[in-house]
């Protein structure tokens, strides 16, 4: 479908410089915070007239749902509207002192070039989260799109170039992280990097980043618990069990990939639940009707099987799925079956480990103190939920 750079630390030397150049000096570091915000609005305009095309392009890159990335792309101009109306509003501080004759201010400047490593499970809704609120600070930015899904953000440059931003305001570097990542890094001219993917992967990155005082944004892993109380709607909840889960074919890293049900409901739970999955359509993403897709990388197709194996090994116990999927409309891709397992305990490493594939684990709990224990015995923090008719 595209043919994609693989660029080289030279390539990505020259974007951060370029990065740099349209910061201290040009068009971009003339322009005023109000000029910055209109750039953006009118991003925001483009992206939402393209949307229907620049999802396409990623369903044909990371084999998510055409339904859920029609979604998000619809909404991604909301980012840019949002902080295109902040622009001009972030604003420094007088400070009162203790001495007469002396006036102390504060103000906010642009921090410096920021490198933005984006995932491949929502490329543009993610690459938007770093580049609207950096561009309304007025830094510069460096994209590094995942290695399986660039051709959407290169796609999206087309946009920035039609809305009118300057030479190196923005630049993409495609290819390995393992060729280009250090030089982006590590680069003196770097000041922050924004990175959303494996908790692997950031700490490396928060390390070498560390070294040089640079500042970072972590998004990492997470191993989610989706909590459901006795007094819940079960219908409800179910369905927001298996949403959280399958919808995405449990690649974001907010799944709620753990989920802990009050003993007293648990067989109701599991049997409501079990009905459910079982009728989930898999097969073409761009099919309106499909409700699971496949995974997006063989090797990652290949590591959510492994995680099943270790579920297995652990003495987890099978519910559903586990298998790739047999029927004829999933033959060509990397299909798992929704997979569900019981009797979980939290100390097994399906409990514990991030598998970022349809793999539901399911732990028993006997009131709410046990319940917040087990949510919180897990060295993720990045999602919860709770399913309850008692708010306190």
């Amino acid at each position: 479908m595209a043919e994609i750079p693989r660029s080289s630390a030279e390539d990505a030397n020259a974007a951060v410089v370029a990065a740099h150049e349209a910061l201290t000096k040009g068009i971009w570091a003339d322009m005023t915070a109000t000029q910055r915000g209109l750039l953006l609005h009118r991003l925001g305009d483009l992206i939402a007239r393209d949307a229907k095309k620049l999802a396409e392009i990623e369903v044909q890159d990371n084999g998510k749902l055409f339904a859920e990335m029609y979604g998000q792309l619809n909404y991604v101009p909301q980012w840019f509207y949002y902080y295109g109306g902040l622009a001009d509003k972030i604003q420094g501080t007088t400070l009162p002192l203790d001495k007469k004759g002396y006036f102390s201010f504060t103000r906010n400047e642009p921090i410096g070039v920021v490198v933005a490593i984006t995932p491949w499970n929502s490329p543009l809704l993610l690459a938007s989260w770093k580049l609207a609120p950096a561009l309304a600070a007025g830094c510069t930015v460096v994209i590094k799109p995942s290695e399986f899904t660039s051709a959407s953000t290169l796609e999206l440059m087309n946009l920035f170039i039609e809305a009118g931003f300057p030479p190196g305001v923005i630049n993409v570097v495609t290819g390995y992280g393992n060729e280009i990542g250090t030089t982006l890094v590590e680069h003196p001219l770097v000041q922050k990097i924004t990175f959303t993917g494996s908790d692997v992967t950031g700490k490396a990155i928060n390390e070498q980043a560390g070294k040089q005082l640079k500042h970072t944004a972590m998004e990492l892993g997470g191993k989610s618990p989706n909590i459901i109380f006795e007094d819940a709607d079960i219908e409800q909840a179910v369905y927001g069990a298996i949403s959280g889960i399958f919808a995405a074919s449990g690649q974001t890293c907010i799944a709620g990939s753990r989920l802990l049900v009050q003993e007293s409901i648990y067989d109701q739970v599991v049997d409501k639940l079990l009905e459910i999955a079982k009728t989930a359509k898999m097969g073409n993403p761009m099919d309106l009707t499909t409700q699971v897709g496949p995974i997006t990388t063989q090797a990652q197709y290949k590591k959510v099987l492994d995680y099943i194996e270790i579920a297995h090994a652990d003495g987890a116990k099978l519910l559903l799925g586990g298998t790739p999927s047999n029927s004829p409309e999933c033959e060509q891709g990397w299909f798992i079956e929704p997979t569900i397992f019981g009797d979980v305990k939290n100390t097994m490493r399906i409990a514990q480990e991030e598998v970022f594939g349809p793999v539901l684990s399911i732990l028993k709990f006997k009131d709410e103190e046990e319940a917040v224990s087990i949510a919180n015995d897990v060295r993720f923090g990045l999602a919860a939920a709770a399913w309850t008719k008692d708010i306190g």
